[in-house]
């Protein structure tokens, strides 16, 4: 009966169209005056219907103008950090679908119509452009192996469910998007996004994407070894946060075969000799202990608080409409 309906609707009424869900391209740039007009071109392109936005993080170069005069809808972010530029963007824009994407022109816009089929037809929150470079100047080695060990840990952590935790390629559902509390700064946005996915179970994807190298002029703001190391502790930090059940009883076992350990020979002494002559150890064993059972305390109530936090999380998810099927 309901497609009867639906044919009749369409004979009768052929002016009314099916409601197509809204896109939001979003791109956050700094210093990308050689780049932006391309991106920007590229995936008007691709996504005809799709409105673009560029989120300007205080460049110094004629970024903002280029990307205006290229049609795109411009707007600034004053705190420096991707982080805060992907919280500001996340906050503003209004949309059913979430292209992110950076304005460097590494990422293939020609890719972008299948990750958001894929998106839809699957009903996924989360689709990620697996990058496969197309020249070698596109990843640089130090990039790569990085990228390559950070996956791993994370994987390690939190169970393995992507293969490139850095991509900055990804088409979220609107659910993903309002649920999200973005509380990364830098480049370590991308891995809290995917541990995001993680820790709620959300039906998320990857697809393969080819990965080129930056334009002449333009000039990549990622710093190898600092990055690097802020993306690892992130991993740590958002562990601590998510998992503190483990965590701190990680920590515990090991306070406690420290404490262990220095308590043995003074026990042995005891039982031969009936005194205990290195009391300073004695103590400093008894301390050890007493912090390791505070640590399984601290994870103990941690892990009810993070329960409700998750919990919460969930329902921010579910009071958004899910993507319709396609």
């Amino acid at each position: 009966m309901a497609e009867a309906l639906t044919e009749f609707a369409k004979t009768e009424f052929p002016q009314v169209q099916e409601a197509r869900p809204r896109v939001a391209v979003l791109v956050p740039c700094f210093n990308e005056e050689a780049a932006v007009a391309t991106v920007i071109a590229d995936f008007r392109k691709a996504l005809p219907a799709a409105a673009v936005y560029v989120y300007d993080n205080n460049s110094t170069d004629r970024t903002a103008s280029v990307a205006r005069d290229a049609g795109a809808v411009v707007r600034s972010e004053r705190r420096q950090g991707k982080g805060h530029v992907v919280r500001r963007m996340f906050a503003d824009v209004d949309a059913d679908i979430y292209v992110l994407v950076d304005g460097d022109a590494t990422y293939d816009a020609a890719s972008i119509p299948k990750m958001i089929e894929m998106l839809a037809s699957e009903c996924l929150d989360m689709v990620v452009g697996l990058r496969v470079d197309q020249a070698q100047a596109a990843w640089r080695p130090g990039h790569r192996t990085g990228n390559w060990l950070l996956t791993g840990f994370l994987a390690s952590m939190f169970g393995k469910a992507f293969q490139d935790i850095l991509s900055g390629y990804r088409v979220f559902s609107r659910r993903f998007v309002k649920s999200f509390p973005v509380l990364s700064d830098g480049f370590e946005i991308e891995t809290e996004l995917s541990v995001h996915a993680l820790e709620l179970a959300l039906p998320t994807a990857e697809i393969e994407t080819p990965y080129y190298a930056r334009p002449e002029g333009s000039v990549s703001k990622l710093n190898t070894w600092r990055d690097g190391f802020r993306i690892l502790g992130t991993i740590l930090k958002l562990y601590r946060s998510e998992k503190p059940l483990r965590f701190f009883t990680l920590i515990g076992i090991f306070l406690a075969l420290v404490s262990i350990g220095l308590a043995i020979p003074v026990f042995v002494t005891y039982i031969e000799q009936g005194v205990v002559p290195r009391l300073p150890t004695a103590v400093l064993s008894m301390g050890m202990m007493i912090l390791a059972v505070l640590s399984l305390a601290s994870g103990l109530v941690l892990d009810t608080v993070t329960r409700g936090r998750r919990e919460m999380k969930l329902l921010a998810y579910l009071a958004q409409a899910p993507v319709e099927k396609t």
